[in-house]
């Protein structure tokens, strides 16, 4: 939900409307969540589950195996994806890939993703610039926003379109 929060507010900045939100099922404490951000020059009027996106974000590698990610994927979508290597079940997809967990554990000390892979998508598609990016990192961290804005600079500069 954080990654998909501070796409919107980049997307914000970059004078776009733009919404956020998660989608919670019946699962556990604990259990993978779902984020929606929508993105747009004009009013958004929708509020409801995004089926066919235009870019899919994946912060956990293991979840290619749970779940079909490409799922309503538009043609010409990136999946940005964390992970050292494409999925066989992913194989003949845009994929954008960087290892964003090595980043954020040799940037954060820890192995949480969001700031790393909103580096990651600004490169592979361009929907928000690093630079807006980095304001909003800055904005919602404080005094840990310079290591979490090093993770962005690293995933930007490490993602590779596969």
């Amino acid at each position: 939900m954080t990654a998909a929060r501070l796409l919107a507010e980049a997307a914000f900045i970059e004078g776009n409307y733009c919404q956020a939100f998660p989608f919670f099922g019946a699962e556990r404490r604990g259990a993978p969540v779902v984020a929606f951000t929508r993105i747009s020059k004009e009013p958004i009027r929708t509020h409801e589950q995004v089926y066919e996106p235009d870019h899919v974000v994946v912060l956990d590698p293991t979840l290619t195996k749970a779940a079909n990610v490409a799922s309503g994927l538009k043609r010409g979508g990136f999946i940005v994806l964390n992970s050292k290597e494409v999925p066989e079940n992913l194989k003949g997809a845009k994929i954008a890939l960087v290892d964003a967990t090595a980043i954020a554990i040799e940037s954060l000390g820890v192995p949480i993703t969001n700031t790393t892979m909103l580096g990651a998508l600004a490169k592979a598609t361009g929907v928000v610039s690093l630079e807006s990016a980095k304001k909003v990192i800055e904005k919602r961290f404080g005094k840990l926003a310079e290591k979490n804005i090093n993770a962005a600079k690293r995933a930007y500069e490490q993602t590779v379109m596969v």
